[in-house]
C-alpha cells in the first residue's frame, strides 16, 4: 500500500485530439509499470469502455471505468478563452453504476448546448449517483476555479453538495502538474477534506505515455484548436501529463501519502468491467400465434411458391423445396429466424411504399430463404450461390445482409423501424476518422507552420492506396525521397517524428454510412449513446468493431445513389407510357452487351471508372456471368488475372482446369479461380471438406 499507485484519469484516443493512447493499449502500459489496476476517464464519453475492459483484462490488469463528465449547475466555470465546460470524474463501482454512467453520458450528448458541447446538469448526476464514486474534478472541475477566484464559500458549498449526494463515495481530488493554479487552490481543498472528513485522492491527468511525447502532444492540441505551436495565446498543458510510475507519484505527493493510498482504495471498491454478450435480437411479433421459427417456415414456403410462378426455375421444384427446408432448419438451429423476419419485414414495407430496394449482394444472396422472403431478388440456384458462405453451424457468426435503399428515401425505412421497435431501441453506429499517413503529415506541417508547398510535396510521397492504406513508417521505408528529406533537413525530421507519434489517433466522430442496431430493450442499457448534431437518430458510442460484442445486432441500411437515379429514370419512362419492371428485364439482351463493349458505361454502378471501361472494351462481355467475373476480378490482387481470363476467353491462351475433377467448377470462368464459392467447392472436391 505504501508504495503502490493507480492512475484513475487516463485519457484514451476517444478523448478526441486530447488523449494519445489507443484504449486497447492502456492495460498493457499499466502492467508494464507494475500497476494492479488502471482507470480510463475520457471526456463525456464511454466509447472505449468495452475495448479497454477486454484489453486490460487480457494484460492481467483490473480495468477501472470512469468518465470526465462535463457538468452544469454546480460550482463555477473555468475562466480561460479556450476553456470548456468543467468536468467531474465519475468512477463505476458495479453494474448499477455502469448503467447510471451510461445514462449520464448519453444525456450529455442528447442535451448538448448550442455550441454542440456535451454536458449534463448536476441534478441529473445526483439522481444517478448509485454505484458511482465521485472525484471533485481537479483544475478542470467546477470547484478549483472558485478557490482560484477567491470565492471560497461557493467552492465549499459545491464540495458539500457533492459529498451530500455521494456520501463516502466522494473524494476531494488533487493534481500536481506544476501549474500555479493547482498550488493556489490546494490549501482550500485539503482544509475542506480535513474539516468534513472527506478523503483526498491524488490523480495525474494522463494524456500521453512518456515525457518525451510532450512536444508531439502539444502539436495534437494545436490540430484540435486550429492553432500553431509557435503561438503564444493558445491552449496548453504542462510537460507533466504523462503516465508516471507509482514511485514518481508517491514522491510527488510525499507530504500527503493518503492521497495516493486512496487510488488503491478506489480500485478495490470497483468490481466491474464491461463484458461481451451474445447477440440480443428484438422479438419479432408474428401476430399469428406462431413462434418465430414457425413463422419463418410459413413465410418461406409461401414465398417460394410465389417466386416459382414468377421465374423459370433452373431445377425441378422438389430441388428448391428440399434446399429451402434444409436452410430453414439451419437458421432455426442457429437461432436466427427473428433476424430473417426483421430484415424481410422492413424490405417488404419499403417495396410496398414504393421505395426502391437493391436486388441483394454479398454472401446473403446465396440464401434461398432470403429470395423466398424477398430480401433478395436473385435465385441462388440460377447463379450457383452457396448458402454455407452466408451461414453455417460449423462457423457460427451473425448473418449480415447488405441492403441497398434509394438514397433519398432511406430515412423513411429507418423511421419505420423506429416506429415498429421503439425510438429508444434503434440507433446508428458511431465511426471515427483517424489521422492517417498523408493527413497527419499535412496537419502537423500546418501547426508547425512549415511551407505549404513543402508539406504537400512530402505528403504526396506517401503512396495512396485506399483499399490497403500505407502507414507512415511503411512509406518512409518504401520511399527513398522521404528518407533523404528527413536526413537532410532537421525540420522535416521533426515533422516526420511528430507525425509518426500521432498517426492513427482519432480525429473526429461521425456516424457509419449504413450500420443500424435494433435492440430488444432501451439501447442505453446495453451501450451508451452519442448524438451527432447532423443526425436525428442517436448513435452507439461503441464503434462497428465493438458494438456486436456488446450484444447489439447490426443491420445494414445503405443509401445507394444508383437506385435513386434508376427510380427517376423509371418515373420519366412511366410518363411516356413505359413502366419497366427491373426484375423482369432479360439478362441476355445483345444490344446491352454491345453498349457495354463500347465502354459507354459512365453512371453504371461499378462499371464507370476509366480503367473498368477500358477493360470492358477488351473483354467484350456477352453474358451476365462475364460481367460478374469482370467486377470480381477488377480489384487489388485478382486484377493481375484479367488478361489471362480475356486471353482464354478468346482462345489466345490454353484453358487450364488444374485437375480434371475441377472442370465443372471452373468451366464458367475459363479455369481462373475467381469466387469464394469456387474455392469452397475445390476444397470439398480435392480435400473432402464440408462446405461449412
Amino acid at each position: 500500500m505504501a508504495e503502490g499507485f493507480v492512475h484513475l484519469r487516463v485519457r484514451s484516443a476517444y478523448s478526441l485530439l486530447e488523449g494519445a493512447f489507443k484504449a486497447g493499449k492502456i492495460g498493457r502500459l499499466a502492467a508494464d509499470h507494475g500497476m494492479p489496476a488502471v482507470g480510463v476517464a475520457d471526456r463525456a464519453n464511454l466509447c472505449g469502455a468495452l475495448e479497454f475492459s477486454q484489453a486490460a483484462r487480457d494484460a492481467g490488469v483490473q480495468p477501472v471505468i470512469a468518465c470526465a463528465l462535463p457538468v452544469t449547475g454546480i460550482g463555477g466555470r473555468i475562466e480561460a478563452r479556450w476553456a470548456r465546460m468543467p468536468t467531474i470524474c465519475l468512477v463505476v463501482q458495479d453494474e448499477t453504476g455502469w448503467l447510471n454512467l451510461s445514462a449520464l453520458s448519453t444525456a450529455a450528448y442528447t442535451a448538448a448546448d448550442e455550441t454542440g458541447e456535451p454536458g449534463v446538469a448536476w441534478d441529473q448526476v445526483a439522481a444517478h449517483a448509485e454505484g458511482l464514486i465521485l472525484l471533485s474534478g481537479g483544475p478542470d472541475g467546477p470547484v478549483d476555479p472558485l478557490f482560484a477566484q477567491g470565492r471560497g464559500d461557493e467552492a465549499r458549498a459545491a464540495l458539500e453538495a457533492m459529498q451530500s449526494a455521494f456520501g463516502d463515495r466522494f473524494y476531494v481530488e488533487l493534481q500536481r502538474h506544476g501549474r500555479p493554479e493547482e498550488a493556489a487552490v490546494e490549501a482550500g481543498l485539503v482544509a475542506f477534506a480535513y474539516d468534513r472528513d472527506a478523503p483526498l485522492v491524488a490523480t495525474n491527468d494522463v494524456h500521453y505515455a512518456k515525457p518525451e511525447q510532450a512536444k508531439s502532444h502539444d502539436a495534437l492540441l494545436c490540430i484540435a484548436d486550429g492553432a500553431f505551436t509557435g503561438q503564444d495565446e493558445r491552449r496548453r498543458i504542462t510537460d507533466q501529463h504523462w503516465f508516471k510510475d507509482a514511485a514518481a507519484m508517491r514522491r510527488l505527493f510525499a507530504d500527503l501519502p493518503e492521497a495516493c493510498d486512496s487510488t488503491l482504495e478506489i480500485a478495490r471498491r470497483t468490481a466491474f468491467m464491461v463484458e461481451t454478450r451474445q447477440p440480443i435480437l428484438p422479438r419479432f411479433d408474428t401476430g399469428a400465434g406462431r413462434t418465430e421459427g414457425e413463422e419463418l417456415l410459413h413465410q418461406a414456403r409461401e414465398g417460394l411458391k410465389a417466386r416459382l410462378t414468377q421465374v423459370e426455375p433452373v431445377a425441378p421444384a422438389e430441388t428448391y423445396v428440399e434446399r429451402l427446408e434444409w436452410e430453414v432448419g439451419i437458421i432455426q438451429q442457429m437461432g436466427f429466424p427473428g433476424y430473417f423476419l426483421i430484415v424481410s419485414d422492413f424490405i417488404k414495407w419499403a417495396k410496398l411504399n414504393g421505395i426502391p430496394v437493391g436486388p441483394g449482394r454479398g454472401s446473403g444472396a446465396g440464401s434461398l430463404v432470403a429470395w423466398a422472403l424477398t430480401i433478395t431478388d436473385l435465385d441462388p440456384l440460377r447463379f450457383g450461390l452457396l448458402f454455407e458462405r452466408f451461414l453455417n453451424p460449423e462457423r457460427v457468426s451473425m448473418p449480415d445482409f447488405d441492403v441497398d435503399f434509394c438514397q433519398e428515401r432511406r430515412e423513411e425505412v429507418i423511421a419505420y423501424v423506429q416506429q415498429r421497435y421503439g425510438r429508444d431501441r434503434v440507433a446508428q453506429i458511431i465511426t471515427f476518422g483517424t489521422l492517417q499517413a498523408r493527413a497527419v503529415l499535412r496537419d502537423v506541417g500546418r501547426v508547425l507552420q512549415m511551407p505549404l508547398g513543402q508539406v504537400d510535396r512530402l505528403a504526396k510521397m506517401v503512396p495512396a492506396n485506399p483499399a490497403n492504406p500505407v502507414t507512415l513508417a511503411q512509406a518512409i521505408d518504401l520511399e527513398p525521397r522521404l528518407k533523404e528529406a528527413r536526413d537532410a533537413e532537421p525540420a522535416v525530421a521533426h515533422l516526420l517524428s511528430t507525425a509518426l507519434e500521432l498517426e492513427g489517433l482519432y480525429r473526429n466522430a461521425s456516424t457509419h454510412a449504413a450500420g443500424v442496431v435494433i435492440g430488444d430493450r432501451p439501447l442505453v442499457e446495453l451501450c451508451p449513446l452519442y448524438k451527432d448534431p447532423r443526425s436525428e437518430l442517436p448513435a452507439t458510442q461503441f464503434n462497428m468493431k465493438w458494438v456486436e460484442p456488446a450484444g447489439l445486432v447490426k443491420f445494414d441500411f445503405l443509401g445507394l445513389k444508383t437506385l435513386t437515379v434508376l427510380e427517376r429514370a423509371r418515373a420519366y419512362l412511366e410518363r411516356r407510357g413505359l413502366a419497366p419492371d427491373w426484375n423482369g428485364l432479360p439478362l441476355d439482351d445483345p444490344r446491352t452487351y454491345e453498349l457495354m463493349a463500347s465502354g459507354q458505361t459512365v453512371g453504371v454502378f461499378q462499371l464507370e471508372s476509366q480503367g473498368m471501361r477500358d477493360t470492358l472494351r477488351k473483354m467484350r462481355c456477352g453474358s451476365i456471368e462475364e460481367i460478374t467475373a469482370l467486377i470480381s476480378l477488377y480489384r487489388p490482387g485478382p486484377m493481375e488475372m484479367i488478361d489471362t481470363y480475356i486471353d482464354r476467353k478468346f482462345g489466345r491462351a490454353e484453358i487450364d482446369y488444374l485437375h480434371p475433377s475441377l472442370t465443372e467448377v471452373l468451366k464458367e470462368t475459363y479455369g481462373v479461380i475467381i469466387y469464394q464459392e469456387q474455392v469452397m467447392q475445390i476444397a470439398r472436391i480435392l480435400a473432402g471438406y464440408s462446405l461449412g
